[in-house]
């Protein structure tokens, strides 16, 4: 006999839960029909143009923007969780090399569990508002030095260790590179980590919620993110945007190669959004960035979108799709000189705040994220054959 299922509680969901309100926060939000998003109350886009790193972080984990010695404060003590214990910095060239097919976002996987076992870590369920933020911030500040020694170690190069004295995207820069990156590079990159510290309840952000809402410690919900993060279809596309301008090749092959594309059902990386309907407000103010240094690669990368565009309205009518984050996002580092296996690793080391606001906030929170699932298979329950 069938079983008789009981009076149903479930509520049916879009696929994906597109446009499903899951909790209140006061960190920020995404309106896609208007082209903004904002951290806090304030533009996110504005505070690229007139904040430092420091500050935007500074308002995440805390709440407001800091004045002067508020900022100041902040930066002394974040500048000196730089450094790593030693356990951890020993283990990562057993690390480096245990991923070395899969680069340094897969390896931060492991290396933020070791950082997060070095440093005592104990569930958020267990620990007070005050412990929860000091590991948040604990781990966004050593993720930069994890991930530049884990790349350089990759490369068969020496880490470079961090400096106190310069601010956190100078500091990435040079663990990155070994030199000391000019003021313009600098700049750019801080706006570029400024403009992608959060992004609504995009899927890592969901995953660092879901991890936390079970208690568990701030390193295990970062990793969990850090999965989520690494899928083309969420962080790990802007090397593949740039990749299609390097497919493309020359101005006269854009529309035979994007037509074919299109026709044949492709998705052309850093095109589309699920949210915005109009322009990402994020690729508007990194096509400034690139106008900034410009070049052909910038030029081309201008004459590229402008063809896309038009053809996915000839072909695609009504589906109003515009360059995303990752297109310009690509162009900006590859002009900043970063490496391409580390433009979507630069993207974590940015959405490490934005995470550790929604763990934060996520922690205040008694109630497990739980959902349930339609069962759609055979009809249950059937007699277990006999061997």
């Amino acid at each position: 006999m069938p079983i008789n299922p009981t009076a149903s509680t479930t509520v049916d969901v879009p696929p994906g839960l597109a446009g499903v309100v899951v909790t209140d926060t006061q960190l920020g939000d995404v309106r896609g029909l208007e082209g903004f998003y904002h951290y806090r109350q304030y533009s996110a886009v504005d505070l690229t143009h007139t904040r430092s790193f420091e500050d935007v972080w500074h308002l995440m984990v805390h709440g407001e923007l800091p004045n002067a010695a508020q900022l100041s404060a902040f930066t002394a003590r974040t500048t000196k969780l730089r450094s790593l214990p030693s356990g951890v910095r020993e283990a990562l060239p057993a690390v480096a090399a245990a991923s070395s097919r899969s680069g340094p976002l897969a390896a931060l996987r492991t290396a933020l569990s070791l950082l997060g076992a070095a440093k005592g870590f104990r569930p958020v369920y267990d620990i007070d508002a005050g412990q929860r933020r000091d590991d948040t911030i604990v781990s966004a500040a050593a993720v930069p030095t994890l991930l530049t020694a884990l790349y350089r170690l990759g490369q068969r190069l020496e880490p470079i260790e961090p400096r106190e004295d310069l601010p956190y995207a100078a500091n990435y820069l040079y663990m990155l590179t070994g030199s000391e990156p000019d003021a313009e590079r600098v700049r750019a990159i801080e706006q570029y980590l400024i403009s992608t510290i959060d992004h609504g309840f995009n899927a890592s952000t969901f995953t660092a919620r879901v991890i936390t809402s079970t208690g568990a410690d701030v390193a295990a919900a970062l990793v969990g993110a850090v999965g989520a993060l690494s899928g083309p279809l969420h962080g790990g596309a802007p090397s593949r945007a740039l990749d299609t301008l390097d497919a493309i090749g020359t101005r006269d092959r854009i529309d035979p190669w994007i037509r074919e594309r299109v026709l044949a059902g492709d998705r052309i990386m850093g095109f589309g959004h699920p949210i915005y309907r109009t322009e990402d407000p994020r690729s508007r103010m990194l096509r400034g960035i690139a106008e900034r240094f410009g070049g052909p690669l910038v030029d081309f990368a201008i004459e590229v979108e402008q063809h896309v565009e038009a053809i996915l309205a000839e072909l695609k009518p009504g589906r109003d799709l515009h360059t995303n984050v990752e297109f310009y996002a690509g162009v900006v580092m590859e002009l900043c000189g970063l490496p391409r296996e580390m433009f979507t690793p630069t993207f974590a080391a940015a959405r490490v705040v934005g995470w550790s606001a929604n763990i934060l906030e996520q922690a205040e929170d008694p109630k497990i994220i739980r959902p349930v699932a339609r069962y759609v298979g055979p009809e249950p329950p059937v007699a277990v054959p006999v061997p």
